[in-house]
């Protein structure tokens, strides 16, 4: 038993000395003023314990172990880096630091990376004077030229963000670093440009990121080299703005459409990856189909319709309503609306589609033809005058013409406005209906008998006529026979004499008989003659002179005297010739 007691205590004895030199050869290995391996054996709501194989634990802030959202980095059991600050404390601990073994780690990976000219990653936090404050592991200082590889307006959109730096300047003692954004993007750049130069060529098909948006196109970055995207090549259909197509940073596909080795210049195309709709549009929207589109513009002269993604069409503002008159095309349409149409002409060639709204509804001048045939009487009110002639309205939308010279048989009216005003109301016959020229044709006089149709048979030729004269220009006189009919006596035809001012001889007013030598019904002309009433009435006298001695048989050269009258009467005839004019 004792014998047991002894071994036991000799057992003990020996691992107590075996502990003993594993602490000694602890103390001579794990020194503060360096970093050295600990193992996480607690973690607290407010501090970590690591164990660094010295007499005692140490604590470190749990807030050292923390990502920027604030949750806890390590776990029981992690191995972890950590700085030997001190072994002397007022509680006999040890004091370890996680914080400046990271800080002594990330200044000699900066020194490795500027020395070997590598790039870091870096997070942008904020801005400072002249750039921004980047944090490396250490803060670092970018200089607002070096953010981006063109000058950026929105400098605010860099902060919060993570990116690759370059190091421009690095001292360590004085704890300065100085890093650039666009050293490594250019770097990258030049590697990547003479990549995509060996493949470039027209017609190749490559991915890019939209670098910058203009008003007139977008920049797309190719991997070293930017193409211009134009507007015009961004879709088959109509855009007002890039923006609508792409947006700053989207990868998009694109088709070289020019390349320029020389000039580095690259005209890219997006629409030209699809099919373009105008080869088949001619098949899709024959002509007099009824289709459905949006409203996408208006002009003064019509409105743009699109049928679908890059076709359009041209709605004409004459197209837009059979019977109202459209000053703009807003009264009808507004952008956005979905309106239904009728195509009316295709031209492929200019791609160009004509279309018409008013063809969807009912032609009302049909209607009107059918209507109101011709020779129908017609009531109105005067809606317009114009120097031409007035407008009667007919029906709602529509308007009959009455041109000026149908305004009065014999009148010369110089302005309707001397016989109607607006609202006066108006009987007149309809003369036609025009639906392809959409006109209503009206007349006022013709709703009495034409006065120069009668004329012949109230006053023939050879009968003599009285007036009173109206104006004397210098060919001649003109006579009111009839309230509507006037004769021409001409200057010729004034008097057995030569006249050269027939105003010598007459003046407005005067009352005159003369013959009526010829009628033009068609024309509306009468010659008169003075002069050919003279002879009549000398012929007329010297026939009843004659007759008398006849019967009293005085005298007997009637023979003579009948050649002599046959003379008068064709010197009479061609006198009225001459009295036409």
């Amino acid at each position: 038993m004792a014998q047991q007691d002894e071994q036991k205590q000799g057992a003990t004895a020996g691992g107590a000395s075996e502990f003993e030199a594993m602490f000694e050869e602890s103390l001579r290995t794990v020194k503060p003023g360096g970093v050295v391996k600990g193992r996480v054996v607690g973690i607290t709501a407010t501090h970590v314990l690591i164990d660094v194989g010295y007499k005692s634990e140490g604590q470190i802030p749990i807030q050292e172990f923390t990502d920027r959202q604030g949750n806890v980095q390590v776990k029981v059991g992690d191995d972890v880096d950590v700085f030997f600050d001190s072994s002397e404390t007022e509680g006999g601990g040890i004091v370890l630091s996680r914080q400046r073994a990271e800080n002594l780690k990330v200044w000699e990976d900066l020194e490795k990376a500027f020395n070997e000219e590598q790039g870091v990653e870096g997070h942008i936090v904020g801005k400072v004077k002249g750039g921004f404050k980047v944090d490396v592991g250490v803060p670092a200082f970018l200089p607002g030229s070096h953010v981006d590889i063109r000058p950026s307006r929105n400098l605010d959109r860099f902060i919060g963000t993570t990116d690759r730096f370059a190091i421009l300047k690095f001292n360590r003692a004085r704890g300065n670093v100085v890093v650039s954004r666009r050293a490594l993007l250019e770097k990258e750049r030049d590697s990547l440009k003479k990549d995509i130069l060996k493949i470039l060529e027209e017609g190749v098909i490559l991915e890019g990121t939209v670098k910058n948006i203009t008003g007139y196109g977008a920049f797309v970055d190719l991997g070293g080299i930017d193409g211009i995207l134009h507007i015009s090549d961004m879709s088959w259909g109509r855009i007002n703005h890039p923006s609508e197509i792409v947006q700053v940073g989207e990868k998009i596909k694109v088709v070289v459409l020019k390349f320029d080795a020389e000039k580095e210049r690259i005209s890219l195309g997006m629409k030209q990856l699809t099919p373009d709709p105008w080869h088949t549009v001619a098949e899709k929207f024959p002509i007099g189909t009824r289709v459905q589109g949006k409203v996408i513009s208006l002009m003064d002269y019509g409105a743009f319709v699109e049928l679908e993604s890059g076709i359009e069409g041209l709605v004409h503002i004459s197209e837009m309503s059979w019977t109202r008159k459209v000053t703009h095309p807003s009264k009808l349409l507004q952008v956005g609306q979905q309106v239904e149409v009728v195509v009316l002409n295709v031209d492929s060639g200019h791609r160009r589609i004509s279309l018409g709204l008013k063809q969807v509804m009912a032609n009302p001048w049909e209607a009107a033809k059918e209507k109101y045939p011709v020779g129908t009487l017609v009531k109105g009110p005067v809606r317009n005058i114009t120097d031409f002639g007035i407008f009667v309205g007919i029906e709602e939308g529509i308007d009959g013409l009455v041109h000026i010279s149908d305004l009065h048989w014999t009148k010369k009216v110089k302005h309707p406005s001397e016989l109607y005003k607006k609202g006066d109301i108006v009987e007149a016959k309809v003369l036609g209906v025009s639906v392809e020229n959409e006109r209503f044709s009206l007349g006022v006089k013709q709703m009495a008998p034409d006065p120069w149709k009668v004329v012949a048979d109230r006053h023939p030729v050879g009968s003599k006529v009285k007036g009173q004269v109206t104006s004397v220009p210098d060919f001649g006189v003109f006579v009111r026979i009839e309230e509507s009919v006037e004769g021409l006596i001409h200057v010729s035809q004034l008097s057995t004499e030569r006249v050269d001012k027939p105003s010598s001889l007459f003046k407005v007013g005067d009352e005159v008989e003369a013959e009526v030598v010829s009628i033009e019904a068609a024309d509306r002309k009468i010659g008169l003659s003075i002069r050919a009433l003279r002879r009549t009435e000398e012929r007329q006298e010297m026939e009843s002179y004659l007759k008398r001695e006849k019967e009293g048989g005085r005298f007997s050269f009637e023979s003579l005297l009948g050649d002599e009258l046959r003379l008068d009467r064709d010197e009479d005839t061609e006198g009225g010739r001459k009295g036409r004019g």
